[in-house]
């Protein structure tokens, strides 16, 4: 696999501009916060929405990306992430495998995985030459994924025990009085939904995730 064309391995950060938090009328305004707040990666996240609603997002926003060096994920929508090149595709582990997406999309898309237990973990990393980060979580309690089981803090001194070869970034319930006990326990990169989401200075509170 060709090596992608942003470095993720400095990325202290994970945006997810998820429907579920924002409403259409702030969809533009919250996505420029996470850009300028200083977010790494931006996912794409729209689960109740068809896959013509999340090209219509998608096209919103995609003037924003123009010219700035941060990665736009599109969350298990394969036709949207193939029809635009400049698009990441982030899979789980009820999806399409990351080999059916590699293969679907080529060698230069940023292909992401969610993994849920130290066993799938292991897994994302025997496919390092299939995906570009595994994601791991959640790690607290969370309303985004309310039917997970979390898999608390060990988890992720377990996986950086590993030394994995590629990023991985730690998701679900994580806040900013959370945020010391994730990164005591190991973690580098850090995904935070509804704390930056739903405060009303989104970009400021994206600056307090930043290393």
């Amino acid at each position: 696999m060709s090596a992608s064309p942003v470095s993720l391995e400095n990325i202290s950060f994970y945006g997810i501009l998820d429907t579920g938090y924002v409403s259409r009328e702030n969809w533009l305004n919250k996505c420029q916060a996470l850009i300028e707040g200083g977010a790494g990666i931006i996912q794409l996240r729209a689960k109740a929405e068809s896959h013509q609603e999340r090209k219509v997002l998608l096209e919103e926003i995609l003037p924003l990306f123009d010219g700035i060096n941060i990665p736009l994920i599109i969350n298990d929508d394969i036709e949207l992430a193939a029809a635009y090149p400049q698009l990441g595709l982030h899979v789980g582990q009820d999806d399409l495998t990351p080999r059916e997406a590699r293969e679907r999309l080529g060698p230069n898309q940023i292909i992401g995985l969610s993994t849920h237990s130290l066993l799938q973990a292991q897994s994302a990393i025997c496919q390092k030459d299939l995906i570009n980060y595994f994601a791991v979580g959640p790690i607290f309690a969370t309303g985004t994924k309310p039917d997970y089981t979390p898999v608390g803090i060990d988890l992720i001194t377990q996986v950086r025990s590993l030394e994995p070869p590629l990023p991985f970034f730690c998701i679900g319930g994580i806040n900013r009085d959370r945020l010391s006990l994730v990164r005591d326990a190991g973690a580098r990169g850090v995904v935070a939904v509804s704390d930056v989401l739903e405060d009303t200075d989104t970009c400021a509170a994206v600056r307090q995730y930043r290393l």
